[in-house]
């Protein structure tokens, strides 16, 4: 397994803080002041990257009333596919000024395309990296193509059973992709959390040898954050201006003091689990007088029997260690101890 790899100068990988995506996904509404919004969002609320969605509706499907044509249950339920893509989906003429504002204020920015043809788009545009979307992963064809730009992808795997991944992952490495990232993913929109399994993500990086994260569909950031310290080293969320906002992906989607939240635990948790130490932590030094030790807690005379009446196991811990206590109950006193003495080795009449 590679130890990271690049996207924009940024390295991602378990070395490295999970790198965030924010989703516009349909999220503009079908207005660009939107889409340039909510890429000020994400600049401003700390995410690495903003990712689109480049189809059309004529790329995606085709217009058909036939029933399997129709969505039926879930959020969408009723609509025909052709008729939620031409209503989700963003305009190709903005995708040069969307990314003109993301490099003017200094955010990454790529996208999920879902056909050849969205790729050469993107490739004219430079994007960095590529995302297959989970409905996308069987697509072998198209991740063939994208791998062939030699740039880094990421690949969910929302709906996919182990095959179809193992698949994916071969065909994006046997077309060149030098540079992957494979991101466990529930395909519900809204997802329910208790279906997640993040024990998944782990077991994905081992049997597949690659680093892994977590498209997360949840309605807030407990699964994500969860998630990063299971090995996520990238997390994507769906991110909107309003949840009320009445688009198709509005209603699962993370505004901004959320996406703000989402930013900062997942990089407070990447630092908490850190590595294997078993050294006293500089936060703890100042403590470490206040530990239990072995205390003279009544006057002794020299050659008085030490007991459990004059010596205890008591707080600060500028005396012997308590483990000490039993070696010298019952052995006599080489001088006078006051009370609220710190007891030391040298009191002993005879060397323990």
């Amino acid at each position: 397994m590679k130890e990271f790899i690049m996207i924009d100068n940024r390295k991602i990988g378990l070395d490295y803080e999970p790198y965030i995506i924010a989703e516009m996904s349909a999220n503009h509404n079908g207005s660009i002041e939107n889409a340039f919004k909510i890429i000020e969002m994400a600049k401003e609320c700390g995410a690495d990257a903003i990712k689109l969605q480049t189809y059309k509706p004529d790329t995606i499907t085709i217009k058909s009333d036939k029933p399997e044509f129709l969505i039926k249950g879930g959020l969408w339920d009723g609509k025909a596919l052709y008729d939620l893509y031409e209503e989700a989906y963003m305009p190709w003429d903005w995708h040069e000024p969307l990314f003109a504002k993301a490099k003017e204020l200094g955010i990454t920015i790529f996208s999920s395309p879902f056909d050849f043809t969205a790729v050469d788009l993107l490739e004219s545009l430079g994007a960095p990296a590529y995302k297959i979307a989970s409905f996308e992963a069987i697509d072998l064809p198209l991740i063939e193509y994208v791998a062939k730009t030699g740039k880094p992808m990421i690949i969910s795997t929302g709906m996919a059973n182990e095959e179809e991944i193992r698949e994916a992952v071969e065909t994006a490495k046997n077309a060149g992709c030098k540079e992957l990232v494979v991101l466990h993913c529930v395909s519900g929109y809204p997802a329910p959390s208790e279906d997640y399994n993040l024990a998944t993500i782990p077991d994905m990086a081992n049997r597949l040898g690659v680093l892994t994260g977590l498209s997360d569909h949840t309605i807030d950031n407990t699964t994500a954050i969860t998630s990063v310290a299971l090995g996520a080293c990238l997390i994507e969320k769906h991110v909107t201006l309003n949840r009320k906002g009445g688009g198709p992906d509005d209603s699962f989607s993370l505004e901004k003091p959320e996406l703000m939240q989402l930013c900062r635990d997942s990089k407070i948790a990447w630092k908490a689990i850190g590595k294997v130490n078993y050294e006293r932590k500089e936060s703890e030094k100042g403590n470490v007088i206040f530990r239990r030790s072995l205390y003279v807690v009544k006057d002794i005379a020299e050659g008085e029997v030490f007991t459990y009446e004059n010596v205890k196991s008591i707080r600060p811990g500028f005396g012997i260690a308590p483990k000490f206590y039993n070696s010298i109950l019952g052995k006599k006193a080489n001088q006078e101890i006051t009370k609220g003495t710190a007891f030391k080795i040298e009191f002993l009449e005879v060397e323990m």
